[in-house]
């Protein structure tokens, strides 16, 4: 028997908004049948202002039929999933046939728009509070802080599963560097580190292989990044290119013996500049020019020893800088041009930070460290579409390394 009671039932707007604010969602009887007629309500309040937007002017207000080059022509009728059931819309028709609503797009028949254009604003930065804001403007609909978190909470067994996927069991190259945020723990602001490990796997394509949030950036914590690459599958790493953490070569020595190591020398100009005087300062850096921008190891070497001769007196400890780091840092001399520009520096995952802070830009303070990684879980997904190209002359790259890790390729 059909429940005329709730067919007919007309639910006010702040009902319907406060219902979805409180996703006071309930599945029995004629209580689901109210719950489905307020959903519909929704869905069609919704249709109808994207249909007044479009033609720019409302559903019953006078227009001169000189100005008017498009109107509403009808319905069509349209059967949706949602969390409440099945309910049926009817979609506005215009003339010209040039209506697409953006809450429920053609051919698609599930209603859980609404989240997904959440989740999206999420990835670009917005905080819950923002978000909330932004749904009241563009469709008049309240939805609470609260709510949002809960949709993004949706995105943990989704991080889980991305973070630990299984990985390729070779990676010619990988980046390792951290980013640092202020998050809030027990009550107190402190600053942790988000660990990010970028590969170019053996067909010269970018991938973020993880994102790890703990205390402040310490070699022992990477140790256990490692480790934790190696249980996903990766075998074999032939360079690492790092930055100049105290104890990183010998993590890294400890987890993949045979990878080579590159610190950056971006890293390394700007460690040996700080003890370096500001009147000094950009002839000092003229002088470190002719050491990376050398030919070979040789001339490097040579270039070393004259900045000793010129500064060692006046400025030892950054002297002592590049000696105590040589090894690490003349790595890419016994490559070709094409491989010293993919190691040369840390380049290629600092852009990938920069991207990441302009996500991040908005937030002083993460509530908490899942918080954290739902943004940079949704901002990493964001920034791997774009990467459709794989390095240049990755052909060359390729017959590099067989020459210089027979047998290593294809672990």
């Amino acid at each position: 028997m059909e429940n005329t009671a709730a067919n007919n039932i007309k639910i006010p707007k702040e009902v319907i908004r406060d219902l979805i604010a409180h996703e006071q969602f309930q599945n029995t009887g004629e209580i689901l049948d109210c719950l489905k007629n307020m959903f519909k309500q929704v869905l069609q309040e919704v249709l109808e202002v994207e249909m007044d937007e479009m033609l720019g002017y409302d559903k019953h207000e006078r227009v001169d039929a000189a100005d008017q080059k498009n109107y509403r022509n009808g319905y069509s009728k349209k059967t949706v999933k949602s969390q409440v059931g099945e309910v049926d819309v009817k979609i506005p028709r215009d003339r010209n046939g040039e209506f697409e609503p953006k809450i429920l797009p053609k051919h698609q028949r599930n209603a859980d728009g609404l989240e997904e254009k959440v989740l999206n604003l999420y990835a670009a930065g917005m905080t819950t509070r923002d978000i909330s804001d932004q749904i009241r403007d563009l469709y008049d609909v309240e939805i609470s802080s609260e709510f949002v978190s809960k949709v993004t909470d949706k995105l943990l067994p989704e991080l889980r599963e991305w973070q630990n996927r299984p990985l390729d069991p070779v990676y010619p190259f990988i980046f390792m560097d951290a980013i640092h945020y202020k998050i809030r723990d027990n009550n107190t602001v402190v600053c942790k580190a988000a660990y990010v490990v970028l590969g170019v796997n053996m067909e010269g394509h970018k991938d973020i292989l993880g994102i790890w949030v703990g205390e402040s950036e310490s070699s022992k914590f990477w140790m256990g990044v490692l480790n934790e690459l190696k249980t996903r599958g990766v075998k074999d790493i032939f360079l690492c290119c790092v930055d100049g953490l105290k104890g990183f070569v010998e993590a890294i020595d400890a987890v993949y013996p045979m990878a080579q190591v590159q610190r950056c020398i971006v890293h390394q100009i700007r460690a040996s500049c700080k003890y370096i005087s500001y009147k000094h300062l950009k002839e000092f850096t003229r002088d470190l020019k002719s050491i990376y921008t050398a030919v070979n190891e040789e001339q490097a070497h040579c270039g070393l020893l004259q900045l000793k001769e010129k500064w060692g007196k006046q400025y030892p400890s950054a002297i002592k800088s590049w000696e105590d780091n040589w090894e690490n840092l003349i790595t890419f001399f016994a490559y070709p041009v094409e491989i010293r520009k993919i190691i040369y520096t840390t380049n290629a995952i600092e852009g990938l930070h920069r991207q990441f802070r302009k996500v991040t830009k908005t937030r002083q303070i993460f509530p908490h460290d899942d918080s954290l990684k739902k943004m940079l879980y949704m901002a990493s997904i964001n920034i791997m579409k774009k990467w459709t190209l794989r390095h240049r002359n990755w052909d060359l790259v390729l017959n590099h390394f067989e020459i210089m890790f027979p047998g290593r390729l294809y672990a």
